[in-house]
């Protein structure tokens, strides 16, 4: 029995010793077929162009968005019930126009007690000015009384500015885009009601590159593209931002007019900025820059193989970038593929 059973263990391990040599030889096997694939995916597929010598426009486009005119959320200067409201969404206002009242029962009771003061005091002096004629009261006595007039007409008009605050006043002219409260909701002073916009005149907001914007100033005329309506509006350039915005933008404004409202704030244009154009400039394309134009590195490829080189970039042209230096006409650079690739990695061009 002991026998058998030496016998049967002895044959499990003959088996599991088998089976590890055939794991470890089909493991080779598989080693050396990925190796082969390796050996024969090594060079990376890339798109590529030619560095070449040619003439530009002076015209550039950037793409932006519309702001309002004026934008404004119309406050009440005063806390209290807001018992009316004249205006609601879509509705036109002017600068001044009263929009809304708040509840004022109590300042105008506070109006009657600074009036009736002030009436005291009034007939309160005069008393005091006759007698001081006959010597009944002294000069100090008659100052006094003087004084009090003085102070209760401060307060009667005190009482009369803060009554007048009941009125809730737009300060700009424009359309009311939200309102905010409903009739008799109990707001603080400065608590939004409406908010008016003016698109009587729009203005899109552009990012210009730091190439381009030395060559703009405020005033210059501007072809604007609206994406909602067919051809352009000339704009007239009314801000250039001093400090750029990030990545060398420099956020620059242009007003157009806005007849019949068409135009509304939020939505995309196109701007299309003139400028002196250029022959025989060198340029690439702007998909070649490794990183940012700014980085300022491209690969260039050689008998099949990308090299990491640095040059130098000029004038922005929307899709190309001049090349001041570090390539010649007839180079070849990489425009689609760079993010697989390091320096001196072997590559094969797509058509």
């Amino acid at each position: 029995m002991k026998k058998n059973t030496i016998i049967t263990i002895l044959a499990i391990l003959g088996i599991g010793v088998a089976f590890f040599f055939i794991l470890q030889r089909n493991k080779k096997s598989n080693e050396e077929k990925v190796a082969v694939v390796a050996e024969k995916n090594k060079d990376v597929a890339v798109r590529t162009a030619t560095v070449k010598t040619e003439d530009v426009s002076g015209e550039f486009s950037v793409n932006g968005t519309f702001l309002p005119n004026r934008q404004a959320q119309i406050s009440a200067e005063m806390g209290g019930q807001l018992v009316a409201l004249y205006v609601k969404e879509g509705s036109y206002v002017r600068a001044g126009q009263s929009i809304g009242r708040l509840a004022g029962e109590k300042l105008n009771v506070n109006v009657s007690g600074a009036k009736a003061n002030l009436d005291n005091a009034i007939m309160a002096l005069n008393r005091y000015e006759q007698a001081y004629k006959t010597g009944g009261v002294t000069a100090l006595q008659l100052d006094q009384a003087r004084l009090q007039v003085k102070n209760a007409r401060t307060q009667l008009q005190s009482a009369n500015l803060q009554s007048g605050d009941t009125n809730v006043v737009s300060k700009v002219s424009g359309i009311v885009n939200q309102k905010f409260v409903e009739v008799g909701t109990v707001v603080g002073a400065g608590t939004p009601i409406v908010e008016v916009v003016d698109i009587s005149s729009v203005k899109l907001k552009v990012d210009v590159d730091q190439s381009m914007v030395s060559q703009l100033s405020v005033g210059n005329t501007v072809k604007v593209q609206p994406d909602v309506i067919e051809g352009a509006i000339d704009g007239r350039i009314t801000f250039i931002a001093p400090s750029a915005s990030g990545a060398l933008k420099f956020p620059v404004e242009i007003t157009v007019p806005n007849s019949f409202n068409k135009l509304k704030a939020g939505m995309y244009g196109t701007a299309v900025f003139n400028r002196s154009g250029a022959t025989n400039v060198l340029t690439i394309p702007r998909d070649a820059f490794v990183g940012s134009v700014s980085d300022n590195q491209v690969f260039v490829v050689r008998n099949n193989i990308a090299y990491l080189t640095k040059i130098k970039g000029g004038v922005n042209y929307g899709d190309r970038v001049e090349v001041i230096s570090g390539l010649k006409a007839g180079d070849e650079v990489v425009t689609s593929g760079q993010i697989n690739l390091t320096d001196k990695t072997p590559i094969r061009k797509l058509k």
